[in-house]
C-alpha cells in the first residue's frame, strides 16, 4: 500500500525566513541562535533562517512535498536558497505562478490569465488608481509584479488609515483586494491566490493531506484550505487576531517562529 505524500504549503519572507529587521532577536547576544544567510540582493546578505531550522527544512524536505508560496515573483524568488533539494514546485505571485522544476508552467499561467480576465478590472486600471490618488509626501515606490498586481512602497507613519480604506472599497468592487504588509500596500485580484495554485500542486502530486503557515492576510486563504496550519505571532493575521480551529496560533515571533513552524510541519508530517 502506497501512502500518499504530505504536501506543505509555506509562505517565506516572514514564516520561514526573515530580514535582518524582521529576526526579533529579543534574547541576550550570547543566547542568539546562529543564523544561516539564505538570500543576498546586490551583493549583501538580505534573509536568514536559524541553523536549526534549516536543518529542519532540509530533513523535511525529503520526507514530504515541500512548496514554497509566496507572493514574490519568480526573479525574485529567485534569490532565494534554501537549504535541502531542491523544491520540484514553488508558487509565485501570489499563486499567479507555478514553477515546476524552475521553470513557469504554461498550462496554470493560461489558467490563471482567463481568470483574471473574466473576474476582475485590468491591472493597468488599478494602476492608474493608485499613482492617482498617492501622496508623494509618503510614497516611495510604485512596481507591478508579473504583470498579474501592483503595490507601493510606502512611509508607513504618513500613510492616511483613511487612503487604504478608500481604496480597498473601490477596489472591492471591481473584484480586487487590498492588503497592508509592513511599507507595502498591495492590490490584488480576488481570484489570484495561494490556495488555488496550492490545489492545483495536491492535485498533481496526488497529496493526501496539506499542511501550510504564513502571516499576512494574503496567507489567509492558504491556511483556510489546509488540513492543519500554523501563523507566526507577528504579522497582519496576528495583529487582527485571525484565527480558525485548524490553524495553530504560535506565540514566537521573529526568525524564532520560523523554527518552530518547521518543527510542527515535521511534526505533523510524521504523525
Amino acid at each position: 500500500m502506497t501512502t500518499a505524500p504530505t504536501l506543505v504549503t509555506s509562505d517565506l519572507d516572514r514564516t520561514l525566513i526573515y530580514s535582518t529587521a524582521a529576526l526579533a532577536l529579543s534574547m541576550p547576544d550570547a543566547q542568539s541562535p546562529r543564523l544561516l544567510c539564505v538570500e543576498t540582493y546586490e551583493h549583501k546578505p538580505l534573509s536568514y533562517m536559524t541553523e536549526a531550522a534549516a536543518a529542519g527544512l532540509a530533513a523535511l524536505a525529503r520526507t514530504a512535498t515541500f512548496v514554497p508560496t509566496t507572493t514574490r515573483t519568480p526573479e525574485q524568488y529567485a534569490r532565494v536558497r534554501l537549504p535541502g533539494p531542491a523544491p520540484r514546485f514553488a508558487i509565485c505571485a501570489n499563486g499567479g505562478e507555478l514553477l515546476v522544476d524552475g521553470e513557469p508552467d504554461p498550462h496554470w499561467r493560461a489558467v490563471v490569465r482567463r481568470r483574471l480576465a473574466a473576474e476582475c478590472a485590468p491591472l493597468a486600471e488599478v494602476e492608474e488608481r493608485l499613482v492617482r490618488t498617492a501622496d508623494p509626501a509618503w510614497l516611495l515606490k510604485r512596481r507591478t509584479a508579473a504583470d498579474l498586481f501592483a503595490y507601493l512602497v510606502v512611509d508607513r507613519p504618513l500613510l492616511p488609515e483613511a487612503w487604504v480604506k478608500d481604496l480597498a472599497d473601490w477596489a472591492a468592487g471591481r473584484g480586487w483586494t487590498v492588503s497592508l504588509q509592513g511599507r507595502k500596500v498591495y492590490a490584488v485580484p480576488g481570484p489570484l491566490t495561494k490556495s488555488a495554485a496550492a490545489a492545483e500542486v495536491a492535485r498533481r502530486t496526488g497529496a493526501g493531506r496539506t499542511l501550510a503557515a504564513g502571516d499576512s492576510l494574503l496567507d489567509a486563504d492558504l491556511l483556510l484550505a489546509a488540513d492543519r496550519a500554523w501563523r507566526p505571532g507577528h504579522g497582519e493575521l496576528a495583529d487582527v487576531g485571525w484565527s480558525a480551529p485548524h490553524v495553530t496560533a504560535l506565540q514566537t515571533r521573529g526568525v524564532a517562529a520560523g523554527e518552530e513552524i518547521i518543527e510542527a510541519f515535521t511534526a505533523a508530517a510524521l504523525s
